[in-house]
């Protein structure tokens, strides 16, 4: 595991964890139940198989 070799400024480690960003889910346009709806690409099986409802997208 590392170990950091020396302390780092309260400036400093803010700066760094301020990079850190999500990102927002790539959308899919997919076609259920006749209607198109853009979904996020993990949920796009779920749509089709008619687990999820694509009404809240």
């Amino acid at each position: 595991m590392a170990t950091p070799k020396f302390r780092m400024s309260r400036a400093n480690t803010r700066m760094r964890r301020s990079q850190w960003k999500a990102d927002n889910a790539d959308l899919q346009t997919v076609k259920v139940n006749g209607q198109e709806v853009r979904i996020p690409r993990r949920l796009v099986k779920a749509a089709q198989a008619g687990l999820i409802d694509v009404e809240q997208f």
